[in-house]
């Protein structure tokens, strides 16, 4: 079974930067490159949000409108890791962010149904 796991989180101050990893382990019937990796994060009382998405290569991305300017997606192959930079961060950014995979060459959208295997979710705080 596929298993995603975030790491990366934890607390920042607003206006500060964190990193966020995903990396991905237990193939069965693909291959790690095979997967369009997004991620998502959620807070109480509200649905899951897409924030980012990247391709099976690697491009393109797509990018929430909360997410343009100040995140950045990237994915390592080789490493079996996609990686979510966030910059610029405010207190609106708190919340258990999500990395998902679907078997799918490309995102086509940032609905979370769409997305299949899951991670277990880690918590960013962003506060002073």
């Amino acid at each position: 079974q596929l298993q995603l796991v975030e790491s990366g989180g934890g607390l920042v101050q607003p206006g500060g930067s964190l990193r966020l990893s995903c990396t991905a382990s237990g193939f069965t019937l693909h291959t790690y490159d095979y997967y369009a990796i997004g991620w998502f994060r959620q807070v109480p009382g509200k649905e899951r949000e897409g924030i980012s998405c990247i391709d099976k290569i690697g491009g393109p991305t797509n990018y929430a409108d909360a997410a343009k300017g100040r995140f950045s997606i990237s994915r390592d192959n080789f490493r079996n890791t996609v990686y979510l930079q966030m910059d610029s961060l405010k207190p609106d950014d708190t919340a258990v962010y999500y990395c998902a995979a679907r078997p799918q060459p490309g995102c086509d959208n940032l609905w979370y149904r769409n997305f299949e295997a899951w991670g277990q979710g880690i918590q960013v705080t962003v506060s002073s």
